[in-house]
């Protein structure tokens, strides 16, 4: 059978088999046996189309790797764990945002911390104007699932007044052009805070406020799949998240 994802990929992104063989070193002919015929390249092939077309290599070639490859390439995604958020060095956030060339993404109840913090803040609206794509998703705070958070955390209604203090804060990046606002209303079992293929995951643990839940520093790694699933996780809340009111 055809391999229809590469196919589309390259549609979707207006590129032609010549373009794609040429910037990556192949004949026509081999890229187009790899589309006719789902011819597995490779891997410095896989991995060079993969990057060429920003997209997983297990999703052009879902039967590439095997699951112990799978495995070793996931584990070499983990940078370091940090047993608190509060453990994480107070400048991280801001490498981390400031590295961003395509995106950055912040999915979170509150993240009060974030929304105080004036130096990310600039880093937001210098990344956007710079056509970085910036979105944060806050909980609604009517929402049965941010009382819920508040009541496990302990600290009832002061989730939903921590949410709305984080808009207070957040007003001028309302106005930057390329930063969206959304209001979730999901159970979240972790915060992601992204920088295209960088990652903090603050895991949330029953009974424990986040500053002091774990923190997984991730970075993505080619046929790994511990990043993808925050990213498709992400992208699964966003889709089903509504702007802020007045935007």
């Amino acid at each position: 059978m055809p391999n229809e994802r590469l196919r589309a990929v390259l549609l979707e992104q207006g590129l032609t088999v010549a373009t794609l063989a040429e910037d990556i070193g192949v004949d026509q002919k081999t890229v187009e046996r790899w589309i006719t015929k789902d011819r597995t390249p490779y891997r410095k092939h896989r991995y060079a189309v993969a990057s060429r077309l920003s997209v997983d290599e297990s999703y052009l070639w879902p039967d590439a790797l095997t699951n112990e490859q799978v495995t070793a390439a996931s584990g070499s995604e983990l940078v370091t764990l940090y047993p608190h958020r509060s453990s994480v060095p107070r400048d991280a956030w801001g490498r981390l945002f400031a590295s961003a060339q395509e995106e950055i993404g912040v999915l979170v109840y509150a993240g009060l911390f974030l929304s105080e913090d004036p130096d990310v803040q600039r880093i937001f609206a210098e990344r956007a104007r710079a056509g970085v794509k910036v979105r944060i998703l806050l909980g609604d705070p009517e929402s049965p699932q941010v009382a819920e958070r508040g009541t496990d955390e302990g600290v009832d209604g002061a989730m939903a007044a921590k949410i709305r203090n984080a808009l207070v804060m957040y007003k001028p990046l309302r106005k930057v052009e390329g930063i969206e606002f959304r209001f979730h209303r999901t159970v979240l079992y972790n915060s992601i805070y992204r920088a295209d293929d960088q990652l903090l995951v603050n895991t949330h643990v029953y009974g424990v406020t986040a500053p002091l839940a774990p923190v997984w520093h991730l970075r993505r790694v080619a046929g790994g799949d511990l990043v993808n699933t925050y990213v498709e996780s992400f992208e699964r809340v966003w889709e089903g998240a509504t702007p802020l009111p007045g935007d």
